[in-house]
């Protein structure tokens, strides 16, 4: 009796999983197994939301093996040592696990092998399993650099990859008797999470992209996805993420449905592959500027309450402050948005750029090291965008893609009766009226904010 072990990191599905199909045909015997890192803890990674996102996954996954007859083993402990046990407890002789591209997932990779190896048990790692094309699968023609540092000619080149068939889900699961775990820990033990937090797991995940895609917004995808009040965007990151939907599959059958809107929503499925073949080139631009500007940002010391304002979501900037109220409530941002309140933080506050990305990550179900830290920089002007000096003005901004004050007024509560001409600029109303809102005035003027960060630029 053969036995192969599938080791589930964040792809906890079990429709297009290359690893699990591999060891399947390995073994006769497969150990799905799962295990609860104290590393990701002491990295910082393990968030209350994303806690107890991924305990829906678990306990998801393991109702979705049993219904095939298997069950899912769920040790805790360093990876390597508890994947070497299971190994041994069981007879295994192979493991398989998905690739991915963070320093932390480098490591835990190296350490899984120097475990191994000495038992004679061999490790194999999959690609396009948390991507849809694997990081250096297209690289830069006549170039000495090894990934692309400009998203549109990465997108060119992505779209023309032949991609696999999506995988279906195995019908049965055979699991050793021997392989023993822990029961999945419950979402409903997790403190401090967002009370709009949304269920986690492959089973909630398929059932959020056919309702997207059941009531069309996928054909409206590309007029309506900026579109802030109508939070049409399909709200599937936390499932990519964690990886109970498949990318590979998601672009599959949005080429299959076609227009307008498929195209805008898979360039979106492309940034999350592009931001991954920059990290796994340049792992230190998860923490280090990946183009210097000699910047001197301002850090906690000396801007502690104007942080303090826009974490809370009060900088007297409506659009700004709905979309950090949002975070909060739902650890979840509409994507324009996150665009809006990293620009202001870093460029009109000035404040460094790595101060709002640990905040994103202490509250996002769907915090990802890659697609967080690079927008982070894309936005402050330190990354991967063709226009580093580029300020975007919430004003501005809240006009074209709230103009009616609907999203501002989900999420501010204070500026409901205020008219829809002036709901992104209430600091116009009469000084009596915005006494009695309760709503602050802005931080700082926008001219002012725009002038400090082109003489910190050297710009003119």
């Amino acid at each position: 009796m053969t036995v192969a072990v599938v080791l589930f990191t964040a792809d906890l599905r079990l429709h297009d999983h290359p690893p699990l199909h591999a060891a399947l045909r390995a073994g006769d015997e497969v150990v799905p197994l799962f295990v609860r890192d104290p590393g990701v803890h002491a990295a910082g990674f393990d968030a209350p939301n994303r806690r107890a996102f991924l305990a829906d996954c678990l306990t998801d996954l393991d109702e979705r093996l049993r219904q095939r007859g298997g069950r899912l083993v769920i040790r805790s402990g360093p990876v390597a040592r508890e994947v070497r046990a299971v190994a041994a407890e069981c007879g295994a002789t192979e493991v398989h696990m998905a690739a991915d591209v963070t320093s932390y997932a480098h490591r835990r990779e190296q350490r899984l092998r120097e475990a191994l190896d000495p038992d004679g048990v061999t490790l194999h790692v999959h690609d396009s399993v948390t991507t849809a094309v694997a990081p250096g699968a297209v690289t830069p023609a006549g170039s000495d650099t090894d990934h692309y540092s400009v998203f549109t000619p990465y997108f060119r080149r992505w779209s023309q990859v032949p991609q696999r068939e999506p995988l279906p889900a195995p019908r049965t699961v055979r699991v050793p008797e021997a392989a023993r775990g822990e029961g999945p820990p419950s979402s409903k033990d997790v403190d401090g999470t967002s009370p709009g937090l949304p269920e986690g797991g492959e089973t909630a995940g398929r059932a959020r992209c056919a309702r997207w895609w059941g009531a069309g917004d996928l054909s409206r995808y590309e007029d309506r996805h900026d579109d802030l009040a109508g939070d049409a965007t399909s709200r599937l990151s936390p499932y990519l993420h964690f990886g109970t939907l498949s990318p590979v599959e998601a672009v599959h059958r949005a080429r299959a449905h076609g227009g307008p809107g498929a195209e805008a929503f898979i360039r979106q499925v492309c940034w999350r592959d592009f931001h991954r073949q920059v990290l796994a080139s340049r792992p230190e631009a998860a923490a280090a500027d990946y183009r210097s500007r000699n910047d001197r940002w301002r850090g906690e010391d000396d801007a502690a309450e104007d942080i303090a304002a826009w974490r809370e979501g009060r900088t007297g900037y409506p659009v700004v402050d709905a979309g950090m109220r949002q975070l909060r409530e739902e650890g979840w941002m509409h994507n324009r948005a996150r665009l809006l309140t990293a620009s202001f933080l870093t460029k009109t506050l000035y404040v460094d750029w790595r101060i709002g990305a640990r905040h994103f990550l202490d509250l996002l179900v769907d915090g990802d090291v890659a697609n967080n830290q690079l927008n982070w920089q894309w936005v402050a002007g330190t990354g991967t965008d063709t226009r580093p000096h580029r300020v975007l003005n919430p004003v501005v901004q809240g006009k074209r893609f709230d103009p009616r004050g609907t999203y501002v007024r989900r999420w501010v509560p204070e500026l409901e009766g205020v008219e829809d001409r002036l709901v992104h600029e209430p600091w116009r109303l009469p000084r009596e009226t915005r006494a009695g809102l309760g709503y602050p005035e802005p931080l700082i003027d926008l001219a002012d904010g725009l002038a400090r960060f082109k003489q910190a630029r050297g710009r003119d």
